[in-house]
């Protein structure tokens, strides 16, 4: 097939960072027999791809959304082709199939291959990437599925049991990630904490994390998702002195009452979740901690509400997310509790629990105002570098914003200064994001 003859294939994905790296793997074996179109593209393609979420309503509404836009663009004759994979797909193939018989394909959440051969690809192997969006750093996902059962949670059933990637294709693929500029690597899974027990009988994240350090050219790695329960030990002890370990975590803790902790099925109640805070703190000083929480689950009265909140106040977490909760198909959550909080309630009890955090954000990033940090250039603005620390995370964080102009940087142009390291002075800063100004090249 000619260059001028090549069929085009764009790749939609929804969701979190995981099916990002589910699209860039299978594009990776495709590249050889489409030209890869952006993923926002809205003109003319071959076939159309579309990596859907399953996880709750809103994600799931999304997804069916972005499905119905790809057909309509079949039926004006824009795309000629659609294929759907991923956890909605996987969740209700056979009733989609029924409802939008214009898709040509339905896949599930862990069928790359069905689809790479759908599309005339061999799918020899999986460990390349092909990166849509070009950044200085790249989520690394280091297992797939989960043998947690939380009671809301639908992830198990969908993506099945946990099975860890061996540390050695991981090093293989971080390493082909560093030769494209990636100076970040953010391990995500389902549970990062639970990695290598499958395949060495043992929690093997922080060897996983010293093999990761030993690669040239990546300077950060960055931890996500991590479970409380049973939390490593070791992997602490990389965080404290390890210097290419940012001291920054995603732990999703979802509540802190132990009525909801256990109707949540989460292993832990309040006590040990408090006590888990202060070890992290106290064995990683200065570490920052990233949580997300559930309100409105079942169980959860005014008083479990209160509680929650008041564990907000005194833990002063820097990062916090929070959703409501989402009655989710097939779970145990919804065979067996009642979904007993009013909508109203639940959205209620969200905005106090993100006014709340916005002071303690606010505060936050206040106290580091006059304080001189390394900072990774991440692209360019209207006027701005934007930058993180090893304190922020992107896509889910704030930003560092240093004004640029080519004589305060000695005339290095934009594209240059894009995927390096900087060292900048904290001027301002919002609940959100904060402002610096360069101290050095």
């Amino acid at each position: 097939m000619s260059k001028m003859d090549t069929a085009t294939l764009q790749a939609i994905t929804l969701g979190c960072s995981k099916n990002k790296v589910d699209t860039e793997h299978l594009l990776a074996q495709l590249g050889d027999r489409y030209a890869i179109l952006p993923e926002e593209w809205n003109g003319k393609a071959d076939v159309v791809i579309l990596n859907t979420c399953g996880f709750i309503g809103d994600a799931k509404e999304e997804s069916i959304g972005a499905i119905l836009q790809a057909v309509q663009r079949k039926m004006a004759g824009d795309v000629g082709k659609i294929l759907v994979f991923g956890c909605l797909s996987q969740r209700y193939m056979a009733t989609l199939r029924e409802e939008i018989p214009e898709v040509d394909g339905w896949f599930g959440a862990r069928d790359l291959l069905p689809v790479v051969k759908a599309l005339g690809g061999t799918g020899v192997s999986f460990p390349s990437r092909h990166i849509q969006e070009k950044h200085p750093y790249a989520y690394l996902k280091i297992s797939e599925g989960c043998d947690r059962r939380c009671s809301y949670c639908a992830i198990p059933f969908i993506r099945g049991a946990h099975k860890s990637v061996p540390v050695e294709e991981l090093v293989r693929e971080a390493r082909e990630l560093a030769s494209g500029g990636v100076k970040e690597l953010i391990l995500i899974a389902q549970d990062t904490t639970y990695y290598g027990l499958d395949l060495y009988r043992e929690r093997a994240l922080a060897r996983l994390i010293r093999e990761l350090s030993a690669i040239g050219g990546i300077e950060w790695i960055r931890i996500h998702y991590s479970y409380p329960a049973d939390f490593p030990e070791d992997v602490l002890d990389e965080m404290a002195t390890n210097p290419k370990v940012c001291k920054y975590l995603d732990i999703p803790l979802q509540h802190i009452s132990d009525k909801v902790l256990s109707m949540m099925h989460r292993q832990v109640d309040g006590a040990w979740t408090r006590a888990l805070i202060s070890k992290l703190r106290e064995r990683v000083p200065g570490v920052v901690l990233r949580t997300t929480m559930i309100v409105g689950h079942p169980g959860e009265g005014k008083k479990e509400f209160r509680e929650l909140m008041d564990f907000v106040s005194e833990a002063r977490f820097e990062r916090l997310g929070a959703f409501t909760y989402s009655e989710e198909d097939g779970t145990f959550g919804a065979k067996n509790y009642r979904d007993n909080v009013p909508r109203k309630e639940k959205q209620a009890r969200l905005d106090a629990l993100m006014e709340l955090q916005k002071d303690i954000s606010l505060s936050f990033n206040q106290s580091r105002v006059g304080q001189v940090e390394r900072v990774l250039v991440d692209g360019y603005y209207d006027g701005f570098l934007i930058c993180r620390s090893q304190y922020e995370s992107p896509e889910v964080d704030g930003e560092i914003l240093v004004e640029y102009s080519p004589e305060r940087f000695g005339g290095e142009p934009v594209e240059k200064l894009t995927g390096s390291f900087i060292t900048v002075r904290i001027t301002s800063a919002d609940e959100y994001d904060l402002v610096a100004e360069p101290l050095e090249l």
